[in-house]
């Protein structure tokens, strides 16, 4: 006689694996969902590639530049982009504006090493460049590793150039420099944050001299000359350029069976990525649906282009005066900030079966079990989190249930053992109803971190619940 399966009680709270739970048809759409994800990293390796690469698929969803509404109506799909690094995408809801917006607030901006103003040397006939990590990186891990070039250089002229070298099968890549063994005694020595030092992760940019014998600097000149020819910048461009250093490569999958993503910028790129796609699938919505990609979240927020900025209170101050065609008082704003609700939409720290010890198992997410609900993150005692309240956090899981959207609990690691934060406790200062809601990551920060396809798939169906359901 055959061992019956053992069943627990529905009082015991248990979450299992996405890929137990569900058909072969939601199987296939899993990986489609994820080839697609896939395209859109590699697309989009920086903020404001992330940014372009979003508006691209918008208006091929048939989203318009805000500033050609002329009138909010029911239905209306329309982008607002902030300075080429933050981008507000909006389907209008049949409720007036000030009964609420669903929000999935999402950052595109990720761990990497930015380029100096003044950056450029030779040395020991190498040509290098200085540089300033951004973000919470470990050093070590970008030594001796290919590297790609992105970003924008504003010429003497005033001319904006665009520079993206490295990921191209002909491009040549950029190199940090990292000890051989047999000299490493004294680094041996160190912690693994003093090992690299921040001052040490110059970029090796060339190694040829310039033809003229006369020349000085031979080794920089020759650069100077080759970015010259080919994006027509002098030395003194690098002062008003913002160029970032990235891995180079393509999002790839890990595994003999291909059920996870190992890739650069998964924090928080695969909830950028899954808000819009939801977002493009929105219809027939109540309250108005907004995907808001930030930047600078790994920096703190600040800045024109960061959440604390007034970016998105603008936006819907100018969406106010559309519907209502007369001028927003601050009153109106402020009440359709208090009845929003807000999925703060950033990742969860995974159980990383190789170090246990810093997580607690009752309460950590688990790669592959679905979308991970983060009530607080903070650090210590909570300190600098967002809460969210119980009734908040109630209607969620009620949501999610009913949607039949596999879902599990998550916070960021032991207590006293560390912490972080994301743009929630910002919205939540309008007295926003806000919860973190995302994908659990693997090596988080880590040049190529790894997510499971199926926790991308169910996060999707997540915030597009969200989107189409009154809360």
């Amino acid at each position: 006689m055959a061992d019956k399966k053992e069943k627990k009680s529905p009082l015991f709270y248990e979450r299992n694996f996405v890929w137990e739970e569900i058909d072969e048809k939601a199987k296939k759409a899993v990986f489609s969902v994820s080839e697609d994800y896939k395209a859109f990293l590699d697309a989009g390796k920086t903020e404001r590639e992330s940014v372009k690469e979003a508006i691209r698929r918008a208006e091929k969803e048939g989203f318009v530049p805000f500033s050609s509404v002329k009138k909010l109506t029911a239905g209306t799909k329309f982008y607002c982009e902030n300075k080429g690094k933050m981008v507000a995408l909006v389907v209008v809801g049949k409720e007036p504006l000030e009964k609420g917006l669903n929000v999935v607030g999402s950052h595109v901006d990720a761990p990497r090493i930015d380029i100096k103003q003044n950056p450029m040397y030779e040395d020991s006939g190498l040509t290098l460049l200085k540089t300033h990590y951004y973000g919470g990186i470990r050093k070590y891990q970008w030594v001796a590793t290919p590297l790609a070039l992105y970003g924008k250089v504003i010429k003497r002229d005033g001319q904006s150039v665009d520079i993206a070298v490295g990921d191209k099968d002909e491009d040549p890549i950029f190199y940090i420099s990292d000890l051989l063994p047999h000299l490493a005694k004294d680094q041996n020595t160190k912690t693994l944050r003093e090992g690299i030092e921040g001052e040490s992760l110059n970029v090796i940019v060339g190694s040829l001299p310039h033809d003229d014998k006369d020349e000085k600097n031979k080794f920089k000149r020759n650069i100077l000359e080759i970015l010259n020819q080919k994006y027509g910048i002098e030395e003194e461009d690098f002062i008003s350029a913002e160029l970032e250093i990235v891995p180079a490569g393509k999002a790839r999958d890990v595994g003999f069976d291909r059920g996870l993503i190992a890739a650069y910028g998964h924090d928080d790129r695969v909830c950028a990525f899954t808000s819009l796609r939801a977002i493009f699938e929105v219809k027939n919505n109540a309250k108005t649906a907004v995907a808001l990609l930030v930047d600078k979240e790994e920096v703190g927020s600040e800045g024109s282009t960061g959440m604390h900025s007034e970016f998105f209170n603008n936006l819907v101050s100018e969406m106010i005066e559309l519907e209502n065609s007369k001028r927003s008082n601050g009153l109106t704003l402020r009440r359709t900030l208090a009845n929003s609700s807000v999925l703060s939409a950033d990742v969860a720290a995974a159980l990383d079966p190789t170090y246990p010890s810093v997580s607690e198992k009752l309460n950590t997410a688990v790669i592959g079990k679905g979308v991970t609900i983060v009530k607080y993150t903070g650090s210590g005692g909570k300190g600098g989190c967002n809460d969210a309240n119980a009734e908040f956090v109630g209607k969620i899981r009620k949501l999610f249930n009913d949607n039949k959207i596999n879902w599990q609990t998550s916070e960021l690691g032991k207590v006293d053992q560390g912490g972080g934060g994301t743009i929630a406790y910002i919205l939540a200062n309008h007295n926003m109803d806000v919860v973190d809601i995302g994908v659990p990551v693997i090596s988080m920060h880590a040049p190529y971190e790894v997510v499971s396809k199926t926790d991308v798939y169910e996060t999707y169906k997540a915030y597009l619940a969200f989107y189409n359901n009154y809360l």
